[in-house]
């Protein structure tokens, strides 16, 4: 009989390289919010991957490492970066489609200072032709040589993704216990998830008009075993936000209220009932207290 093997496997990158996609898809639900936009993971989210009596692989999916503007930026990247450290195995995603810029290296060096094992994933080969991924393969090993396995993927035509997920059960170490039980997908509470619904649907309803100036605080949850009674407060920064995201007479506001309900439904398998406000609170992307009672809490990780 094979020992089991558990462990912990970080996800890297800079920003919108498709790390909360690559885990959704590995897990096979969805645990991490996914939007074309840069900076959508504000924090680390743990999802779990668990084939019975086999392996337990616990994923951490982190913020995009990117050149910090404000407090809530430098929060994410110290956040992503400690992820690093005390994990098994690291994924360095890094997009077939772009250059190798100055966050890659940044991300390198750090990855390179931590004795641990590495796999460079490149992502959405399903952007390029063939002879462009063959030179980016290369551009990646004239670079460094720090990586055990390489692989090409593309999470929109499932390439590689099996591959990937056995060079990672691979490469844990043999356990003879896992850390969560058998139908646990991710450790985040209950707020937690419901926020990142309703952030997602905003981020999705809004286009490019609201870019990451928006936060979401559960202010009542109450829950039974029937249903649950939530009310959330949309933060956001300015007053020509909070208009864009009511919506011409709360158009908006009502479909993203709409849509949250519907997902959180099909997520707790129970009746939803939801009530969102929208308030300004100017520059709380660099209030220290603003961002800890919002849930980006920077000793939290």
């Amino acid at each position: 009989m094979e020992q089991f093997k558990s462990g912990f496997v970080t996800i890297v990158g800079r920003p919108n390289v498709g790390k909360s996609t690559l885990i959704n898809k590995m897990i096979g639900h969805k645990v991490s919010i996914v939007t074309n936009k840069a900076q959508t993971t504000r924090n680390n989210i743990r999802g779990i991957l668990t084939e019975k009596d086999k392996y337990q692989i616990v994923f951490v999916d982190t913020p995009g490492i990117h050149t910090p503007k404000q407090d809530l930026d430098r929060i994410m990247n110290a956040s992503a970066l400690r992820s690093i450290k005390d994990v098994d195995l690291a994924l360095f995603l890094v997009p077939a489609d772009e250059i190798i810029g100055k966050n890659d290296r940044f991300i390198l060096n750090e990855l390179e200072r931590q004795d641990i094992d590495k796999i460079l994933v490149i992502t959405k080969a399903d952007s390029v032709k063939k002879d462009e991924l063959f030179k980016k393969v290369l551009e990646w090993k004239e670079l460094t040589n720090s990586f055990i396995d390489v692989v090409i993927t593309s999470s929109v035509d499932d390439v590689n993704i099996d591959t990937l997920k056995e060079l990672i059960v691979k490469h844990l170490p043999e356990n003879d216990y896992q850390f969560y039980d058998d139908d646990v997908i991710t450790d985040q509470p209950n707020r937690f998830a419901i926020r990142e619904i309703i952030r997602e649907n905003i981020l999705l309803k809004a286009g490019q008009e609201i870019p990451h100036g928006v936060a979401i605080m559960v202010d009542e949850l109450e829950e039974t075993d029937q249903g649950m009674n939530i009310v959330a407060t949309v933060i956001v920064e300015r007053d020509s936000q909070k208009g864009i995201i009511i919506g011409r007479q709360g158009s908006k506001i009502k479909d993203i209220r709409y849509k949250s309900r519907k997902q959180i439904r099909e997520l707790f398998k129970k009746e939803v009932n939801l009530e969102l406000f929208v308030k300004v609170q100017k520059n709380w992307r660099n209030s220290p207290s603003l961002i800890k009672k919002l849930g980006y809490d920077k000793n939290k990780y």
